[in-house]
């Protein structure tokens, strides 16, 4: 989905003219420097690690949101039992329970109203779990983006239209823009500005 509609051009420096290659292509540009496929609520899958002693993990894709009718963005939850480290089994006798009913490295689903998510930070911290039994890896299905295109994210798309119809080696005289010249000359177009207003969507990890 573009981020900008005719309708938005005046209101953010754009000519009326303004071909919708260009901001396909801005939208393009502004997409992969996130490291997302849409700024919209999408669904993500993250397999994610969680420290020894630790109780949460942090989602990658901000702000976390329910698509829809949902009433929750967490679509599905599932914990892995983590196998006792050397030496723990003797400090923590309650792993002898876990290996009696084979636990450790075993899958098992998290009930999404047991956990306590921050939709602004995506941090989420899991319930204490059978036998006092850590997790050390989750899998999360998740959906997060924004129910509206914000200011922020038309005046970003803007701004690299203005930058890259300034830029001689674009060829702006060409009818079409090819989403591969504007990556090539990324470096340029997304400016400070343009980085500073994109910087609350950029994703944690590369993925």
């Amino acid at each position: 989905m573009a981020y900008l509609q005719p309708a938005d051009y005046p209101n953010f420096g754009l000519p009326a003219s303004t071909s919708a290659d260009w901001i396909t292509a801005a939208t393009a540009l502004i997409n992969s420097y996130c490291r997302r496929p849409d700024l919209s609520v999408t669904e993500y899958t993250e397999r994610l690690r969680i420290m020894r002693d630790a109780q949460s993990v942090r989602l990658s894709y901000l702000p976390i949101a329910a698509l829809g009718d949902a009433t929750t963005p967490i679509i599905s939850l599932q914990g892995r039992y983590a196998r006792p480290r050397r030496g723990e089994l003797a400090d923590n006798p309650l792993f002898d329970a876990a290996w009696a009913f084979s636990l450790p490295g075993q899958w098992t689903a998290i009930d999404a109203a047991t956990i306590d998510l921050d939709p602004v930070s995506g941090e989420l911290t899991l319930p204490q779990n059978l036998f006092g039994l850590p997790f050390n890896e989750v899998c999360v299905t998740y959906t997060a983006g924004l129910t509206q295109i914000g200011d922020d994210i038309k005046s970003a798309c803007a701004q690299i239209v203005r930058n890259a119809q300034s830029t001689p080696a674009l060829n702006v005289r060409t009818s079409k823009i090819d989403t591969m010249q504007m990556q090539y000359f990324s470096s340029s177009l997304l400016d400070d500005t343009v980085k500073q207003w994109l910087r609350p969507y950029v994703a944690t990890r590369v993925g």
